[in-house]
This record gives C-alpha cells, sequence and structure tokens, in this order.
C-alpha cells in the first residue's frame, strides 16, 4: 500500500513538473518581420497601423498573454532587389512570420524565400491573383484579391452594354496580373480587351504618351487603367494633353487611386483636374465602433509625429494582419509547440562567399504555424477575417447581381453616358467594300467610290442613318464589272483590316462568320436549281392523257359493273329496267355513262339500288373533278427538257451544273454535296445563264444552274423559258460584314431591324424589284401530273366492296324467295298415281334447275308476290273437291 502511494505521489510531481517545464518554454517576446515601402501612400498608412496594432496586441491580456510582439520591419523601398535582400535580413533574425510586401513583384521573389524556410507570408498590398497557394503554399494574402476588383470592373462595363475596353497597365507581374483577370471577367460578360497599353515600370512622360497616343488611335473609348501611384498619376497628366480626358472617354481606376486620394491629406489643385469624371473603384471596409476607434488612434498618431499623408483601405488590412499573426502564435504556443529554427542543409556558403546563406534558418514549427493561420475566425476593422481553400481572405458578399448606379458625370462635364467607342484611326471614315459585277446590277453597281448604288446599298444607307451617332464612309468598289470578285476575299480583306466593312449581297455562311461579324440578314436567302424547260406539245388525244391507260379501263369497267349492278337490283320491282333484251343492255350502258354528267333518267326505287348509286355518284364527282384538274395542267403545263426535277436528280446525275462565279456555292457543292469539280461551271451574267442553260449539256452548255434565289428571281423575270425545280435546299440570309466584335456590327442589325418593322425595308426591296413578268416560283407547272390507278385505288376499292354488298344482300333475298316459291308449286300440284307422282317429281326437279332460276329471277316481284298469295286458297279448293268424290263413290 505504502509503494502504491508513493508511486502515484511521484507521476503527481512529474506532471507538475511537466506543466511548468512547459509554462517555462514560452517565450517572452516572439518576433515577427514586417517588409514594405515606408515612402508611399501605401506604406505610410501601413507603418502607423502596424504600430498601432502591436501596440494593442501587446496591450491585450487575452492574446499572447505572458509574450511580446516584437515587430521587425524592414524598408522595400519599392525595389525588387532590394526588397529581396531585406527579406534576407528579416529571415536571419529568426522571424516566424512575415507581414508584407505591398508589391506583387516582390512578393514573387520573396515567396520562394519564405518557401524554403518554412515562414508564413501575409501581404496586406499584393493583389496579383497568380500569386496562388498551389504555387505559393506559404503565401497567405489578407487582402482582397484583383480577380474580385476586375470582376467589377467588368460588371461596370457589363451595366452600360460597352463591349471593349482598353487596358492602360504597368507592365510588371501587378500588372499583368490583374490584366489577365481583367480579360477573364470581361469574357465572361461577353466583352473584351481590345487593345493592352503596357507601360514599362518607372517610365518616363515621353513613353508613356507613345503608349497612350497608340491607344486613343484604336476604337474603344473605355480606358480601365490599372497601375502603381507614380505611374498613374503621370498617365492622366499626359491623357490631357492628348484631350483623352474630353466628352466621349470613359476611364475606370483600379483601387490604387483611392489609396492615393485617401491617403492625399493636402491634394494638389491640378492634380485634380486632371482626374475629373474618373469612375474610381475603392475597397469597402464596413462601418464599426473597432473601425472608428482604430481611425482615430491613427489619426492622433499621424498629428502627433507631424505626418501629412491620410489613412486608406491598406491600412486597415495592415491592422487586422498584425492580429491575425498574434492570434495565430497564440494559438500555436497554446497547443504546445516550441519555437525553434534548424539549419537548412540546403543553404550553405561557398567557399570565398561573403553572402553567409548559412545564417538563414528553418522554422521548424512553420508548417503548424501555417495551419493556425489558415483556422483564422475573428472580426477586425475590415469586417469578418477568414481564409478559403485558395487562402485568399473571404468577401463577405460577392453577389454579382446589377447595382443601380448613381448619375455620372463623365469626362467633358457630360452626363450623357458615352457609347465607348468610335471609329478606330482617329475617326477615320470607315473603309466600306463593294463587290462589283458585271450583272445583277439591281443589287449593286457603281463605276467608282462616288457613283455606288443598288438595293444593298440603299438599305446600308438607310441602316446607317438610324445609328444613334453620325458615322462616315467612303465605299471601295472590288471588281473590274467584267468577272466577279471572289466574295470569300472581300471577307479576308475585312478581317485583315484592310476594310472596315463589306456591304453587299454577302451570304452570311460558315467560313465567312469565321472572319468577321455579319449584321442581322436584311433578305432571306437559299440556294436553288433552275432548269430550262418547254411547253407542252399540242395534240388531238390530248384530253386522254389526264389518266393512263389502266386508270381508262379500271374506270370504264367500274362503269359497266355498277350499271349492272343498278340493273339487277332494279330489274324485277322497276318498269324502266324491263323490256326486251336488247333494250335491257341498252339501258344498262345508257344509266352507267349518264351518271357521269348526272344526267340519268331512270328512277330508282329500291333501297339497295340507291346506296348503291350514292356511292357511285361520289366516285363519279372525285374522277371527274381529278380528270378536268389535270387537263388543264397538261394544257398549259412546261415540261422539263433534261429530266432534273430536284435535288436528288440533279446530285445523281452526271450532267454539268452551273453557278455563279465568285459566290460561295462552288464550295457547297463540291464539300457538302460531293458534286466533282469537273461537273462545274462558272459563270458571270444572266446572259451566260442563259446560253449555258439553251445550249444544254449536249452542245457545251449545262443541265441546269444552282445559285441563291434572290439572284434567280431577278434572272427568271428576264428569261421566261427557264423555272425553278425542286425546293430550294439551303437557308441562309444576306447581311453586311464587319470586323469580328465591332459593336459597330451589333447597332447596324438594331437599326436592319427598325427598318423591318418601319416596313421601309419592303418599301425599298420593291423599288428595285419588280415581279416576275413570265416566271413563276411554282414548281407545279413543271413536268406532266398524269393521274394512275394508284391515286384513286382507295376509291374503287370501297365502291366495289359496296357492289359485292349489295349484291349479296339482293341474291340471298332473291334465294329465300325463290324457296318460298317453290315449296308453294309443289304443294299445289293434284293427287295422282304412282305414275302421276314421279311426274311431279321430274317436275319439282326441274323447278330447281339454274334456268328456272333464271328465270324466277327474271320474273316481276309483283307476279310472284301474287301468286304465292293465290297458292294457299287453291289448295283448299282442291282438298274440297277430293272430299265430294270420295262421298258420291261411297253412295
Amino acid at each position: 500500500m505504502g509503494a502504491t502511494r508513493l508511486v502515484i505521489l511521484f507521476w503527481a510531481l512529474s506532471a507538475v513538473d511537466v506543466a511548468l517545464a512547459l509554462a517555462g518554454a514560452r517565450p517572452s517576446e516572439v518576433a515577427v518581420g514586417a517588409l514594405f515601402t515606408y515612402d508611399s501612400s501605401i506604406g505610410r498608412a501601413a507603418q502607423l497601423a502596424i504600430e498601432l496594432a502591436v501596440d494593442d496586441v501587446n496591450a491585450e491580456g487575452t492574446v499572447l498573454s505572458g509574450t511580446k510582439l516584437n515587430m521587425v520591419t524592414q524598408d522595400s523601398k519599392c525595389s525588387g532587389f532590394l526588397g529581396t535582400i531585406e527579406a534576407f535580413q528579416l529571415m536571419e533574425k529568426n522571424v516566424v512570420a512575415v507581414i508584407g510586401p505591398q508589391s506583387s513583384g516582390i512578393g514573387h521573389v520573396i515567396s520562394h524565400v519564405v518557401n524554403e524556410l518554412h515562414v508564413p507570408l501575409l501581404s496586406f498590398a499584393a493583389t496579383d491573383p497568380t500569386l496562388s497557394a498551389s504555387e505559393y503554399p506559404y503565401f497567405l494574402r489578407t487582402t482582397i484579391s484583383d480577380y474580385f476588383q476586375m470582376n467589377a470592373v467588368a460588371s461596370i462595363v457589363d451595366y452600360y452594354q460597352w463591349k471593349r475596353v482598353t487596358a492602360i497597365f504597368v507592365d510588371d507581374d501587378y500588372g499583368r496580373g490583374g490584366v489577365l483577370a481583367l480579360g477573364d471577367a470581361l469574357a465572361a460578360k461577353r466583352a473584351k480587351i481590345s487593345y493592352k497599353a503596357a507601360i514599362p515600370p518607372n517610365s518616363n512622360l515621353d513613353v508613356i504618351n507613345d503608349v497612350l497616343f497608340r491607344a486613343n488611335m484604336m476604337e474603344s473609348r473605355v480606358m480601365v487603367v490599372h497601375a502603381n501611384p507614380d505611374t498613374g498619376m503621370r498617365i492622366f497628366s499626359v491623357a490631357n494633353k492628348l484631350q483623352m480626358m474630353t466628352s466621349g472617354y470613359v476611364w475606370i481606376v483600379t483601387d490604387w487611386l483611392a489609396a492615393v486620394l485617401g491617403s492625399s491629406a493636402s491634394r494638389d489643385i491640378k492634380d485634380m483636374s486632371d482626374i475629373q469624371g474618373l469612375i474610381v473603384l475603392r475597397q469597402h471596409t464596413p462601418e464599426s465602433d473597432a473601425k472608428n476607434k482604430f481611425i482615430s488612434k491613427w489619426n492622433s498618431l499621424a498629428r502627433s509625429r507631424n505626418i501629412n499623408s491620410g489613412l486608406n483601405s491598406y491600412g486597415f488590412y495592415a491592422y487586422d494582419t498584425v492580429w491575425t499573426v498574434a492570434r495565430a502564435i497564440d494559438q500555436f504556443l497554446n497547443s504546445g509547440q516550441q519555437i525553434n529554427f534548424s539549419t537548412d542543409p540546403t543553404l550553405y556558403d561557398s567557399n570565398g562567399s561573403t553572402m553567409h546563406l548559412s545564417t538563414l534558418k528553418l522554422f521548424d514549427g512553420g508548417e503548424q504555424m501555417l495551419r493556425q493561420l489558415l483556422l483564422t475566425n475573428f472580426t477586425g476593422v475590415t469586417g469578418p477575417v477568414q481564409y478559403d481553400s485558395d487562402r485568399n481572405l473571404k468577401q463577405p458578399n460577392t453577389s454579382t447581381s446589377a447595382q443601380q448606379l448613381y448619375n455620372v458625370v463623365w469626362p467633358g462635364g457630360s452626363t450623357t453616358t458615352p457609347r465607348g467607342w468610335v471609329f478606330p484611326n482617329n475617326g477615320q471614315p470607315l473603309r466600306v467594300g463593294v463587290p462589283i459585277k458585271s450583272s445583277f446590277k439591281e443589287l449593286v453597281s457603281g463605276k467608282g467610290p462616288d457613283n455606288v448604288r443598288g438595293y444593298c446599298i440603299d438599305i446600308f444607307n438607310a441602316a446607317a442613318k438610324l445609328l444613334p451617332y453620325p458615322v462616315t464612309y467612303q465605299f471601295v468598289t472590288i471588281g473590274d464589272g467584267t468577272r466577279n470578285p471572289i466574295y470569300i476575299d472581300i471577307i479576308r480583306r475585312v478581317a485583315a483590316n484592310s476594310l472596315d466593312a463589306a456591304v453587299g449581297d454577302f451570304a452570311i455562311v460558315r467560313n465567312g462568320t469565321q472572319l468577321a461579324e455579319y449584321t442581322q440578314p436584311y433578305i432571306e436567302s437559299g440556294l436553288v436549281i433552275v432548269a430550262p424547260v418547254k411547253k407542252a406539245t399540242r395534240s388531238a388525244w390530248a384530253f386522254l392523257k389526264p389518266f393512263t391507260l389502266e386508270m381508262w379501263c379500271v374506270t370504264g369497267a367500274l362503269f359497266i359493273l355498277v350499271g349492272i349492278v343498278v340493273w339487277l337490283l332494279e330489274h324485277r320491282i322497276n318498269e324502266e329496267f324491263r323490256g326486251p333484251p336488247r333494250r335491257q343492255i341498252t339501258t344498262i350502258f345508257w344509266f352507267s355513262f349518264s351518271t357521269m354528267f348526272y344526267s340519268h333518267r331512270q328512277n330508282i326505287v329500291s333501297a339497295l339500288g340507291r346506296f348503291v348509286l350514292i356511292i357511285w355518284l361520289f366516285v363519279v364527282l372525285i374522277i371527274t373533278s381529278s380528270y378536268t384538274a389535270s387537263l388543264t395542267s397538261i394544257l398549259t403545263v412546261q415540261q422539263l427538257e433534261t429530266g432534273i426535277t430536284g435535288l436528288n436528280s440533279l446530285i445523281s446525275s452526271s450532267l454539268p451544273i452551273g453557278y455563279q462565279a465568285g459566290k460561295f456555292t462552288k464550295r457547297y457543292l463540291t464539300q457538302n454535296l460531293n458534286i466533282p469539280m469537273s461537273r462545274l461551271v462558272p459563270l458571270n451574267t444572266a446572259q451566260e445563264y442563259a446560253d449555258a442553260l439553251n445550249r444544254g449539256p449536249k452542245h457545251g452548255g449545262v443541265a441546269a444552274i444552282v445559285d441563291e434565289k434572290p439572284y434567280i428571281d431577278i434572272f427568271l423575270s428576264n428569261y421566261c423559258n427557264f423555272r425553278i425545280v425542286g425546293q430550294q435546299f439551303t437557308r441562309e440570309g444576306w447581311g453586311f460584314a464587319f470586323q469580328r466584335d465591332s459593336p459597330l456590327a451589333e447597332d447596324m442589325s438594331t437599326a436592319i431591324l427598325q427598318l423591318s418593322e418601319s416596313g421601309q425595308l419592303e418599301r425599298i426591296h420593291d423599288e428595285w424589284f419588280s415581279r416576275p413578268s413570265c416566271a413563276s416560283d411554282d414548281d407545279s407547272e413543271v413536268g406532266e401530273t398524269r393521274l394512275g390507278l394508284r391515286s384513286f385505288s382507295g376509291l374503287f376499292l370501297i365502291c366495289a366492296l359496296i357492289c359485292l354488298f349489295a349484291l349479296v344482300v339482293f341474291f340471298t333475298r332473291i334465294y329465300w324467295q325463290y324457296k318460298q316459291y317453290s315449296n308453294f308449286e309443289a304443294a299445289g300440284e293434284p293427287s295422282a298415281p304412282d305414275a302421276d307422282s314421279a311426274k311431279r317429281q321430274q317436275r319439282l326437279s326441274s323447278l330447281g334447275s339454274f334456268k328456272e332460276l333464271i328465270q324466277f329471277v327474271d320474273k316481276k316481284e309483283e307476279e310472284v308476290r301474287r301468286k304465292m298469295k293465290r297458292r294457299p286458297s287453291d289448295k283448299d279448293n282442291q282438298a274440297a273437291g277430293s272430299s265430294y268424290a270420295t262421298s258420291v263413290d261411297s253412295a
């Protein structure tokens, strides 16, 4: 028992010793580095903020209790080289974290150092989005990335419906990274950076002037400036001299200018006049008591030190960064971690080296410290402080919903929203290419730039007048008027900036849209086939052509069949269907064929006869109507000479095909329809069309021509012996071509829609195109239309079944009546000896023969009924006579 107590006491004392040892291991001071440029707008605000934060941390009893936070600062002097040297000097002082730098360029360099030494780097001002956690795991951004700022810029651009911007930036890591993020953000809004004006770092006014002059030559008037304070202010000074701060321009400036304005206590009047009308972004920090208290303390400290600069948003983030580090160190120490440094075996001093790389130590607890930093969660003067998986400061509100903006006074004092672009080359007239051909001059024609006219030109001129801004343009004629120009080559000239636009009969096709931007179609188009036709030869027997031979034979047989059926159904009860055989045969034929003209004189009295007649008259109506329509068509029909009736017959044949030279038709026929080049014949004019079709394949011509419908409409209005065959087999339209992403293309499309809605588009069309005087688009007039048996087979089958049904009912009734009649005949014979009985059986047999049946059918219905009614009375008389004779014999 005593031994057990001793063991327990020993373990208790050991635990106390361990606790005391751990408590004694907590350092009295922890060194943290800070690297920034002292003499800068951001640095001046950050320096006081960092000092205040250190004082507040050391005065706070709940964070780093018993441990003093020692801030070691170094001045990078806005130099990448000096900043790197200063970073090495900080590492020699065994700091557990580094706050800074404020420059993204220096941040890229130092991140490699801290990765190697496992020292977390927390930057309150390096906003370059390319400073990513995947490449620099020990880099932590404690401010807002430019990714979010550039999305805000893109939202402003989208709000005003601009599509192109010019990016003016300092050509360093900070500038390039921001512009890269801007391009991505604009692409999501279906806009783009049309020109990048890169300014080398530390450029003088002459260099900036050259860069801005080139930017001013471009069509975009929306300028996004992403620079540092020194270069940025010089940009506006030069822009003023170049008249780029006047009406029509838009300037959107990232938050660097807000930092400059915030830190400038006394503003130069001249500088302020340079920046009138700018849209400036500023980082938002929510209002709070902690923020107001910090501002008051910062201003008091600045006044005590006679500091004239003011506080900007980066000072707030620098203050919160110190608190972030302090809280992480506190959690690090509370978890029992030791602050130890060890030698990095990869760093050593070579012989004769005075760099003393061996003095740089690895922070053994760097990974644990980084983990505690990433777990940060508190509310600072900038609001909630937390970090996402990419080690960026979380945004409390990342909503992209459109907000209503206040009215803006733009450069030049204008309150009207600028359209955001002008014509390139400092407003020079648009160079509009126009194809000049030797035919189809109704569409476009001209002998020079000042004498261009036609349907397409009138549409363009009318649309240009509807634009909300004046447009100056000059036509550039392309082609000599004898041979058709290659249309795709004109579009390539637009894509190559040799032309600003192309106006004319340009079809909107796939290979063209890959090179240029087309407007809304102003006329529908599509490929059709035109072929030669000839009038049908007149013949004395033309009236027989509506029906085929089989149709005539079956129709005649059906007429006779119906006549016979009606005769059978009416013969026994209708006097008009009785008489001598010759008369009855005549009646059958007369009745049958007179129904064709509804002129039959015989009255139908039986129910079955009337039923058959009703169905037959309906059939006759269909037959006569079809015959009349077909005969009319045949008498006015035009026949195809080549046998090409549509697209399928065109492809399957081996006949030559004509097409309009210079247009996309050739590519479509060869690539889409796989028609060999050897079959294609290029043609230029409408006269060549007619000559080639008239000659035909046998005489060096073509069997058909494939072209767009507007051309064919013009062609057929002048040449009457050709017709469109088949259906239109492509769907496209004609539009005006502009350079890719040109805002003018969208505005012209809107103007074309206005022309269409007002009816002016149709009026311009009617002014240039008269209705074809001898042509018709209805291909039903091409080729004979003979009606065959197949067209009426269903109708004939129904009629035949009705006749068959009526005959079955009729003969069933006749047979039943005949049986009844036979029984009455047999019952009416008198009793006789055996010889007489045999004679009666022979008579019954003969009565049941087919001849007797036919004779019965030939009897009148009324006569049969009268005899059948008289037979019972005769039988009674015979029975009475027999009884009387028997009585006499007995007597």
